[in-house]
C-alpha cells in the first residue's frame, strides 16, 4: 500500500473519531431540551429547537458513517454516486471552512454565530463543549481533506491523471459565471460593503470572515470549472482545478442549501432577537443562485471527465464510472 493511500486510510478514522464528540454533544442537546434540562437556543421555540439539533445529529451520523466508508472495503461496494455525492457534501461543509475554524480557534470566533457551523450553537453553551464542537470540526474537515482524494484515487483512478489540455472542450458554463457573481459578493460584504446589508449593525467578526471564506472558495471553484471546460491552460495538471472545482461548488451547494431553510424560517418566524444582517430576500436569492450554481459546477467536472482506457480497461466499467 503506497504511503498516500495509508495516510488518507488513517485520516478516515481520524475524521470519524473526531466528529463523535459533536454527535454526543447534539443527542445530549436533545434529549436535555426535551426534559427540561438544557436551554433552548436564542430564537428557537422548543419544537424549532429540536428538529434543528436531529438534523444535525442526522448529518454527524452521516458524516461518521462516510468516513469509514472512505476507509473500509464495504465503502467500494456503496453505488459510486452516493459516496461521492456526500464526499462532496462533506468536503463543501468543512473542508472550505477550515480556515476560518483554524482562526476561529486560535482567535476564540465563531461560537456566537447563527450563521457558522454549529447547527444551532447557542452563546450558553459552556467553554469544554465549545472547544469540543471546534474539535470535531477541525478535525472532520482535516480528515476529509486527506481521506475523500484518497479514496476517489482508488475507485477512480483513471480521474486524476492526464493535464488540463488532454481532456474534451466544453461550452463555458454558466454556472462557472453564477458562482463567481456570488463569490464577488461575499468577498464584497466581507470587505464591509453595505449594499443588500438591511441591518449593519448585526455584523460582526464571525460573519466578515465567514463571508471572505465563502468567497474565495466561490471564485476559486469557478475559476477551476471554467479551466476545466475550456481545457485551458494546457499543460496544468488536471488534478488542481479538480481538487479547487470540488471544494469550491461543494461549498456553494452545501453551506447556501443550509442557509436557506434558516433564512426562510426566521423571516416567516420572525423570533425577536434573531436578525440577520442582510436583507432577507437578497440573502434567499443569492443563496439559491449558489445552490445551483454549485451543482451545476459538480455536473461540469464529471461530464469532462478524461476516460482512459489503459491501464485500466481491465476494471469493470460500474467501478471507475462517477455515475456508480
Amino acid at each position: 500500500m503506497e504511503r498516500w493511500d495509508r495516510v488518507g486510510r488513517r485520516a478516515a478514522y481520524g475524521a470519524a473519531l473526531a466528529l463523535s464528540p459533536y454527535l454526543l454533544i447534539k443527542v445530549s442537546w436533545v434529549v436535555g431540551s426535551l426534559v427540561g434540562v438544557v436551554p433552548v437556543g436564542k430564537g428557537f421555540g422548543l419544537a424549532e429547537w429540536v428538529v434543528l439539533n436531529v438534523v444535525t445529529v442526522g448529518m454527524a451520523v452521516i458524516g461518521i458513517a462516510l468516513a469509514l466508508a472512505l476507509v473500509r472495503p464495504w465503502g467500494m461496494r456503496i453505488p459510486g454516486a452516493l459516496v461521492a455525492f456526500c464526499s462532496w457534501v462533506g468536503s463543501g461543509f468543512l473542508v472550505s471552512v477550515l480556515p476560518f475554524l483554524l482562526v476561529g480557534a486560535l482567535l476564540n470566533i465563531g461560537g456566537d454565530s447563527q450563521s457558522g457551523g454549529g447547527g444551532g450553537d447557542d452563546p450558553a453553551m459552556p467553554a469544554w463543549e465549545g472547544a469540543l464542537v471546534q474539535f470535531s470540526f477541525v478535525g472532520m474537515g482535516l480528515g476529509l481533506a486527506l481521506a475523500v482524494p484518497a479514496y476517489l484515487r482508488r475507485r477512480w483512478p483513471d480521474a486524476f491523471v492526464g493535464r488540463v489540455g488532454d481532456g474534451p472542450r466544453a461550452v463555458p458554463p454558466w454556472a462557472a459565471v453564477v458562482g463567481a457573481v456570488v463569490g464577488l459578493v461575499w468577498l464584497y460584504w466581507a470587505a464591509g460593503g453595505t449594499l443588500g446589508i438591511a441591518h449593519p449593525a448585526e455584523r460582526d467578526t464571525d460573519g466578515y470572515v465567514l463571508a471572505a471564506v465563502w468567497g474565495f472558495w466561490a471564485l476559486a471553484g469557478s475559476a477551476a470549472v471554467w479551466t476545466v471546460a475550456r481545457a485551458r491552460p494546457a499543460g496544468l495538471p488536471r488534478w488542481l482545478p479538480l481538487v479547487f472545482g470540488w471544494v469550491g461548488s461543494g461549498s456553494l451547494f452545501a453551506w447556501s442549501a443550509w442557509k436557506v431553510p434558516l433564512l426562510l424560517y426566521v423571516a416567516v418566524a420572525a423570533p425577536p432577537d434573531v436578525t440577520p444582517p442582510e436583507n432577507p430576500t437578497v440573502a434567499v436569492v443569492l443563496h439559491l443562485c449558489a445552490v445551483l450554481a454549485g451543482a451545476a459546477m459538480l455536473r461540469t467536472l464529471v461530464r469532462t471527465r478524461i476516460r482512459v482506457a489503459e491501464p485500466h480497461a481491465a476494471l469493470p466499467e460500474a467501478a471507475i464510472r462517477l455515475e456508480g
